[in-house]
């Protein structure tokens, strides 16, 4: 990879790796009994994937304050959070894959009902590590309790999954307010609270706050804009998932909705928002800028 993101990816990333590999997932009474539980939530946690979340954590805390691995217990969770709504989604209940990041989706290995128990398992640990590893002042931690509960749950993420299955194969004659609101939530809502949760960590003041949340925005409906693209149009081995998947199950996407070019002209629309905003942050910004070039330019 030959990108403005990758110093950053080479500073974070094993990290990140590293800590997410550290949690222990089972306590010494269950440890012979529930391993199975453990080493799914570990398969799925440990697949790879971009860590786009938590390195936006750790971004957004550095611009404030230096000592960026006090954040990695706050990154670690919002990739819980996000890995544990993977496994749920691939489920033969919701899109049916088999295939997530290069590899056999979490349920063909372990079976539906240990999968969904991974996702549950990997969901509640995340709120464990905000509010046991995190050197934080207790009102810190309850903003930080407070704003991955809103983005993950049904005004966030759950919200945004549960329009996406709804509507599926339906006409309401709503579909351009409805295609927004379902990506904003579905994908914009945890990518935004990553980014206000290392600002709430470091005592963030409300003015960085408000432009970060509107940036969080602005890439995480991006990032849906030009993954519905690549669902169209991408190849499966540099994807590492199942392509057209979204078309087989009449999903409403920015392709369905504009066609190819539609999503491509607003796609350039997001990114050219999205770099405007970082403009009064200067060159504290440059890894944001990063982040929001390569969503457009990615081909995975």
């Amino acid at each position: 990879m030959n990108h403005p993101l990758k110093p950053f990816l080479d500073e974070y990333v094993p990290a990140i790796n590293g800590h997410l590999e550290s949690l222990v997932f089972l306590d010494g009474e269950l440890e012979g009994f529930a391993g199975p539980l453990a080493e799914a939530m570990h398969y799925s946690l440990e697949a790879g994937g971009k860590r786009l979340r938590p390195i936006l954590t750790l971004m957004a805390y550095r611009m404030l304050a230096p000592d960026w691995r006090r954040a990695l217990p706050v990154a670690a969770a919002y990739e819980l959070v996000h890995t544990y709504s993977l496994i749920h989604d691939d489920l033969p209940a919701m899109d049916d894959d088999d295939l997530r990041r290069g590899r056999p989706t979490n349920h063909r290995i372990y079976g539906e009902a240990l999968a969904i128990l991974a996702g549950d398992g990997l969901l509640t640990e995340a709120f464990r590590l905000l509010t046991e590893n995190v050197a934080a002042a207790p009102e810190v931690v309850v903003k930080l309790v407070a704003g991955l509960s809103r983005a993950a749950g049904s005004r966030g993420m759950v919200g945004g999954q549960a329009i996406d299955i709804l509507i599926q194969g339906k006409k309401t004659g709503r579909e351009k307010t409805l295609l927004e609101v379902l990506h904003r939530r579905k994908t914009g809502a945890l990518i935004s609270a990553s980014l206000l949760a290392g600002i709430d960590l470091a005592d963030g003041s409300p003015e960085l706050r408000s432009r970060l949340a509107e940036f969080g925005e602005v890439i995480g409906l991006a990032f849906q804009v030009a993954d519905d693209i690549l669902d169209e149009i991408g190849d499966e081995a540099s994807l590492g998932k199942d392509i057209g998947s979204d078309r087989e199950l009449d999903k409403l996407t920015f392709v369905s909705l504009f066609g190819l070019d539609g999503a491509r002209d607003r796609l350039a629309g997001l990114h050219a928002q999205a770099r405007t905003l970082l403009v009064p942050l200067g060159p504290a910004a440059a890894g944001l800028r990063a982040v929001a070039d390569y969503i457009v330019e990615r081909d995975r």
